[in-house]
């Protein structure tokens, strides 16, 4: 029986790695599509090569590996170089996404991905789960953690879906403003829930 999938996503600061992390505790099989992103321009591999070529070795570091802060200003500065990068990056993420996915032993798996909705990821998965706060929450969780001020965090909102965007998307939404032990209970709700279900539907 190969496993169904289960899209997680939702916006910065929501909480969605806590709750990807109570899901691994349960043995679910989870690929991260940011570990994704960072794997397909590891140095040797062919993005990498392409996106020097393309930009300059301006992009490199010393030691050969992708200089990201230096390739963000690039193409941040300009919506026709940020095109050429996605359209290079976007279908080989999708190609590990799907043979990390493809290994999975457990009766679903998850894709967690920020960029779920944005990205076209959502069409790999059977059900969607948002996590979501109320945005007060998720800019003070943001703050705290990443230590930036208000006015970033409310910048990297803008460049995600809307929250409205998002949630019409789901199957499932979680809505993450308690404490952990509340989101444990949750998580582990959910979870059995999804283990009654035969490709991701009831």
């Amino acid at each position: 029986m190969k496993p169904w999938i289960l899209g997680l996503t939702g916006g910065i600061g929501s909480g969605k790695s806590a709750v990807a992390q109570h899901f691994i505790e349960h043995g679910v099989h989870l690929v991260d599509a940011d570990q994704a992103a960072r794997w397909v321009v590891e140095p040797g591999r062919p993005a990498l090569q392409q996106i020097a070529e393309h930009f300059g070795s301006e992009v490199l570091l010393a030691d050969g590996q992708l200089n990201r802060p230096a390739l963000r200003a690039r193409v941040f500065a300009d919506g026709h170089e940020r095109r050429w990068l996605e359209a290079l990056l976007h279908p080989l993420i999708r190609q590990e996404i799907t043979a990390y996915l493809a290994r999975a032993e457990s009766p679903y798996a998850i894709l967690v991905s920020p960029l779920l909705v944005e990205s076209g990821q959502h069409e790999l998965t059977q059900r969607i789960l948002v996590v979501d706060a109320p945005e007060r929450l998720r800019i003070a969780r943001t703050m705290q953690r990443d230590q930036t001020t208000a006015e970033q965090v409310q910048a990297i909102l803008q460049a995600q879906a809307s929250r409205e965007e998002r949630l019409r998307y789901a199957d499932d939404v979680l809505v993450n403003d308690r404490d952990l032990d509340w989101l444990r209970g949750e998580v582990e709700r959910l979870h059995n829930f999804y283990l009654s279900l035969s490709g991701g539907q009831p």
